[in-house]
């Protein structure tokens, strides 16, 4: 097939390889905070849920690695409305 040049990038191995869209939309992202203290828990884990653009979401925990890698581990689907503690407003609020 022919596909432009901009959508092409090459492997480890330098094999092409074609960047295809699998989805659009918004994403949050936050992390985890002991509520008594405030400092970050498990060594900086955080989740991403990404909304796509027909409203359905996908949450992605991510935990840090040695070398800088994370391991993305994504949960069953939760039918629960999750809510962020969002510190600028001192409120909690919706994802979206």
């Amino acid at each position: 097939m022919g596909y432009p040049e901009d959508v092409i990038t090459h492997d480890r191995k330098g094999n092409p390889e074609v960047r295809m869209l699998v989805y659009r939309g918004k994403f949050v992202r936050y992390q985890y905070t002991d509520p008594k203290t405030g400092k970050l828990l498990e060594n900086g884990k955080f989740s991403i849920i990404l909304k796509n653009e027909k409203g359905k979401e996908e949450h992605i925990y991510l935990i840090p690695l040695p070398n800088s890698r994370f391991l993305a581990v994504w949960p069953k689907q939760e039918e629960k409305k999750r809510k962020v503690w969002d510190k600028g407003k001192k409120k909690a609020v919706s994802l979206f």
